[in-house]
């Protein structure tokens, strides 16, 4: 009897130790074009999650830099999540008109398990190569931002920020 009280701690214990480690980024989603997007997947390589609505002014403003640097660094995964998915049509016509050309997500209740829902948008997640979140905040993103946040910055770049630190 012991020993099964010992059995069933130590089960407990490996649950609470390993299951927030497991669930706590994993995620499987599929875009607009049916392709699946798996964080397991993607281990190696930086992750961008921007959660967006059609109806949110500063979400509109900050995806043409997001675009951006989807194109200038195209080794990270960039994902956009839009939290107003019941119309997909208008969905879809926003992105298009913003040039939103990295996949597509349109929020769901299985999207919002695996994510949960932001508080406020826009909010940007960014998981680092290791799976774990490195930043995860609601308000605007610029391309600085990003690239500073997942290294992705130019060799130009990291050079005059490194002097203009020194200069003073």
């Amino acid at each position: 009897m012991q020993k099964a009280n010992v059995n069933r701690l130590y089960a407990a214990f490996l649950a609470l130790a390993v299951l927030p480690a497991l669930g706590a980024g994993n995620f499987d989603l599929v875009d607009t074009q049916g392709a699946h997007h798996r964080l397991a997947e993607a281990r190696g390589r930086w992750v961008v999650v921007n959660f967006w609505a059609t109806w949110c002014v500063p979400c509109l403003a900050e995806i043409p830099e997001i675009v951006e640097f989807h194109h200038r660094h195209p080794q990270v995964l960039v994902i956009g999540v839009a939290t107003d998915g019941e119309d997909a049509a208008k969905v879809k016509r926003y992105a298009q008109k913003l040039h939103h050309d990295y996949p597509l997500v349109l929020s769901d209740d299985a999207v919002e398990r695996q994510l949960g829902s932001p508080s406020a948008l826009p909010t940007t997640r960014i998981y680092a190569p290791d799976g774990s979140v490195a930043y995860d905040k609601p308000g605007r993103v610029d391309l600085k931002l990003l690239e500073e946040k997942t290294g992705s910055a130019s060799s130009a770049h990291r050079a005059l920020s490194a002097f203009s630190t020194r200069a003073g």
